[in-house]
């Protein structure tokens, strides 16, 4: 069944399946200590590409230098380049606001903001980055809490405030305002490591609808996860004290029945990791 639906989903998405983010020569340090090393990867639009590998393998370095918050934190770098649609992201000149606008995040622990109602936040983006909405704001929250599977839950609560609603709908939420300033790609890093199994297989839909309109790039430790969603997979590993590198990067089945590198084959099937 995950195999058809993995091939139901590459059908759809054949159309569109150009690169829409290259890695080339990606490098990525936090002051002294290097992360990633040599980074090379085409994600192909409108697909579900997942990243996979140990802890510290620099997983989560690596999503985050596609939208330009590795930059955020103090003393980090990166070298080579990242391009968008062919543009290069790290190029002088961009704007990294305008970067994380096409590129959005939702992180692994469910972050509405606190003090926000459920429409605030799925609206905070649009206000921030002034973006006008046609048809007005409130039409935009409604369609991107329609994307997020969560309309149907949340619209008689639109003036309630957004932390008060359950792990899984707080998560879908931060989706929906994700959405709702209309990215080009969406990055998720662990989306549903701090979710119950329920709420992680209303998550594992999601992404599969989400991924007839959107690139989607997933961070996961969960093996069963990483081959039920995504069409493409990259294993990444530390070793021997170097940096975190690309090991093997293919179609997730290919990646998951027939893996070409033995240390890819050793991490799938839990004989290291």
């Amino acid at each position: 069944m995950v195999a058809m639906e993995r091939l139901d989903r590459s059908e759809r998405a054949a159309g569109h399946s150009g690169p829409c983010i290259v890695a080339d020569g990606l490098n990525a340090w936090y002051g002294h200590v290097q992360a990633l090393r040599n980074i090379s990867m085409s994600i192909l639009a409108k697909r579900v590409t997942a990243v996979i590998g140990p802890s510290g393998c620099g997983k989560s370095t690596f999503i985050r230098c596609l939208n330009r918050m590795h930059e955020v934190a103090r003393g980090t770098r990166v070298s080579g380049k990242v391009l968008l649609d062919g543009e290069d992201i790290y190029a002088a000149g961009v704007d990294p606001v305008r970067v994380r606008r096409r590129v959005g995040m939702v992180f692994q622990k469910p972050n509405p903001f606190p003090t926000m109602t459920v429409f605030d936040n799925v609206a905070a983006g649009l206000k921030l980055n002034g973006l006008r909405a046609p048809g007005g704001l409130g039409e935009r929250v409604e369609r991107a809490l329609r994307q997020a599977a969560l309309w149907d839950e949340v619209k008689d609560k639109l003036k309630q405030g957004g932390a008060a609603l359950s792990g899984g709908q707080q998560q879908r939420l931060c989706i929906a305002r994700a959405l709702a300033v209309e990215p080009e790609v969406l990055l998720m890093d662990e989306p549903c490591s701090a979710l119950d199994p329920i709420a992680t297989a209303r998550i594992e839909d999601l992404i599969r609808e989400l991924a007839d309109r959107y690139t989607i790039v997933i961070v996961t430790h969960n093996m069963q996860q990483a081959a039920r969603v995504s069409d493409m997979t990259g294993f990444f590993l530390m070793a021997h004290d170097r940096a975190g590198e690309l090991i093997e990067y293919g179609e997730t089945q290919q990646v998951f029945t027939n893996p070409k590198d033995e240390q890819t084959e050793a991490y799938i099937t839990g004989r290291f990791g």
